[in-house]
């Protein structure tokens, strides 16, 4: 069915793709589709205003959406706004159709796969463990009755498709999101993509690639149990940021990791993950053009002199999250 008035707007990573992916699958439809990279989240300024448009959006912050949301609503539009970012500017319309969680074992495509009732689950899988929620990919493999392989093969597939989505610009990406959006919704089963798809083995090999060039990893500062992280402004680096804070974190070592990478301007580029009681979000939101949710948020512009206050704030932050947190523990012993 054609409707040149509909617009699937996503994010470009894992979670976005997956979730219109299954989206599309359940519910068949020609539109415009808008996407980028996953830091590029102010995605509804490029919807044109138009009567009877159906705009579908999902996995973009709504905080960092709300006047351009506002002004499609105004203006005939019909939204379906599904998403798990923090939304403190969320608001009622009656042409707007808004599925906001914030729990933080839950991501966009399982927000999508119970409006589905799990007809396409192991998409939603995928982008689990692509949205770093190994313990939730895990306990739904298992009860899908998948076996080790096949739990591993869509947690690298997860993985795979959300590194992808990192980088300063499209052009920063071995593949555009749209792109692969494109080729993986010609399969129905993740494993036939995994085994098929000639875009799977690039992202492989890139990713393959980049990790190799990280070398000797160190870190910059250590402190309260959390860890910092600076790469160096190149292409690999930023495309690797998400994954490498991702991967950190899971080793289940420290409270907290930020993984600071230089932009081509001069500027960083700030990925932040952490644990029960420290709050990622509250501290990311406090620079512009910061957010994201309360165990993974980033900044996208930190500027160069503000890296050492930065660390201190860092500091600071995961020293009182992990106060609370060890109280809150001790008053349950």
């Amino acid at each position: 069915m054609s409707d040149i008035s509909a617009f699937d707007v996503f994010n470009g990573d894992a979670d976005g793709i997956c979730a219109l992916h299954q989206l599309r699958m359940a519910e068949p439809r020609q539109a415009h589709r808008v996407t980028g990279v996953k830091r590029d989240i102010a995605l509804l300024q490029r919807v044109p205003t138009q009567a009877e448009a159906r705009v579908t959006v999902l996995d973009i912050s709504l905080d960092r959406n709300a006047e351009p949301l506002r002004r499609l609503l105004h203006g005939g539009a019909e939204v379906d706004y599904i998403d798990h970012h923090a939304a403190h500017q969320r608001f009622h319309h009656p042409r707007l159709r808004l599925t906001i969680d914030e729990s933080p074992e839950l991501c966009t495509s399982l927000l999508v796969d119970q409006r589905l009732q799990g007809r396409y689950r192991l998409w939603a899988i995928t982008a689990a463990f692509g949205d770093n929620l190994q313990r939730v990919g895990r306990e739904l493999a298992q009860q899908q009755g998948l076996d080790e392989a096949q739990t591993s093969a869509l947690a690298r597939l997860g993985q795979l498709l959300n590194y992808n989505a990192y980088g300063e610009a499209v052009s920063d990406l071995l593949v555009p999101p749209e792109r692969l959006y494109q080729v993986l919704h010609g399969y129905e089963n993740p494993f036939d993509f995994v085994a098929r798809a000639e875009i799977y083995q690039k992202l492989e090999q890139g990713f393959v690639d980049d990790e190799r060039r990280l070398g000797q990893l160190q870190a910059l500062w250590r402190g309260h149990g959390a860890e910092l992280y600076l790469l160096p402004g190149e292409t690999w680096a930023r495309r690797l940021c998400g994954s490498l804070a991702n991967r950190l974190m899971s080793q289940g070592q420290a409270r907290a990791i930020a993984v600071v990478t230089r932009r081509s301007d001069g500027d960083y580029l700030v990925s932040l993950r952490t644990s029960a009681g420290i709050n990622a979000e509250a501290l990311c939101s406090r620079y512009l053009g910061g957010g994201g949710r309360v165990a993974a948020a980033g900044i996208d512009r930190l500027p160069l002199d503000q890296l050492e206050p930065f660390i201190d704030a860092f500091s600071r932050h995961v020293a009182q999250g992990a106060e609370v947190s060890d109280s809150a523990y001790a008053a349950l012993r």
